[in-house]
């Protein structure tokens, strides 16, 4: 883990070197978060899709991997969570045979996520986000 930012407790970023070890530790920092926000309900989809986009960005991109979770202000809302890498290109969703080993990461994004999408890199930057957001409970 390169380094964490987390701003009045509704942001928590990291970023990770581009090395398999990465899935390991973007789970387990997020579960952590999630635990510490009150928030433990949402660990395991929350962890699951973070796994599944930061396993496209090792795959597909070279360069460090940024994990970002965003809390509302208020009991309502949803939690954002993004995935950031340097490749300029967009994921592509496709359709994966039954006897597929991968191919199904940003299906179960779309299906277990109440929104999600990508955006190009900050103004100057390269790279891209995906990112998908959790209703709160409650």
């Amino acid at each position: 883990m390169i380094g964490v930012i987390d701003t009045e407790g509704d942001c928590a970023a990291w970023d990770f070197p581009a090395d398999p070890g990465a899935v390991r530790t973007a789970r387990s920092v997020v579960r952590e978060q999630l635990g510490d926000w009150g928030l433990a309900s949402l660990g395991d989809v929350t962890v699951l899709l973070v796994s599944e986009l930061v396993t496209n960005s090792l795959r597909h991109a070279s360069g460090p991997i940024g994990v970002r979770l965003v809390r509302p202000a208020g009991p309502l809302g949803t939690l954002l969570v993004e995935v950031s890498d340097p490749l300029p290109d967009p994921p592509l969703a496709r359709v994966a045979a039954p006897d597929d080993e991968g191919g199904r990461g940003l299906q179960l994004v779309a299906r277990s996520s109440r929104s999600w999408g990508t955006r190009p890199g900050r103004t100057g930057s390269t790279g891209k986000t995906v990112w998908f957001e959790l209703a709160l409970p409650g």
